[in-house]
């Protein structure tokens, strides 16, 4: 199970980066959670579907992940792992959730995923992605964040790095491609 978490433009750039450097037949089931707003129309699975060389689904409850396929949730249904790989959505209407669903997919990746799990955090602003990295980390997970010429930039990326859990991966988008490859034996 890999988990990407992102927020705003560049995030949204850094996940169609991410998600072109890996392959269509990757032996691993990718969730993406992008900040975006609850009360508007969303096109992040067109978005997405376009630069992916995998699959891009809109996940819904119950459903049972599949290896090779990429999972975006709904602006007001924030997506998790549940026991089994099946799809659980938390209901966030009234941005209930706000800032905190990274959080939220990675804390449940921890939860049901634990050794076999990755998470990632892309850019971003505030600090939606660090407690779940921890929990990840504290699983027995793989952690990574994104960086720029080696250095973790402010917001998402550097609350990361600062916040009490190790980071397994530190590096471009090519390079947490790379270790994700390598990781789950594509």
């Amino acid at each position: 199970m890999v988990a990407i978490g992102a927020s705003g433009g560049e995030g949204l750039g850094d996940i169609k980066d991410l998600l072109a450097a890996l392959p269509a037949d990757l032996p691993a089931v990718v969730l993406v959670v992008l900040h975006r707003p609850s009360d508007q129309i969303s096109r992040l699975k067109e978005v997405l579907s376009q630069g992916s060389q995998m699959p891009v689904f809109i996940a819904e409850h119950g459903d049972r992940f599949r290896a090779g396929r990429c999972y975006i949730g709904e602006p007001d249904a924030h997506l998790t792992l549940a026991a089994k790989s099946n799809v659980r959505l938390v209901e966030g209407a009234g941005d209930r959730h706000r800032n905190r669903t990274i959080d939220i997919l990675f804390e449940s990746i921890a939860a049901h995923a634990k050794v076999r799990g990755i998470g990632v955090v892309l850019s971003g602003l505030l600090s939606d992605g660090s407690r779940g990295l921890e929990a990840i980390a504290h699983a027995g997970g793989v952690t990574m964040v994104l960086t720029r010429d080696g250095v973790a930039e402010p917001g998402m990326p550097q609350n990361a790095v600062a916040y009490d859990g190790p980071i397994d991966v530190l590096g471009s988008a090519a390079t947490i491609a790379r270790e994700i490859i390598l990781r789950v034996g594509a």
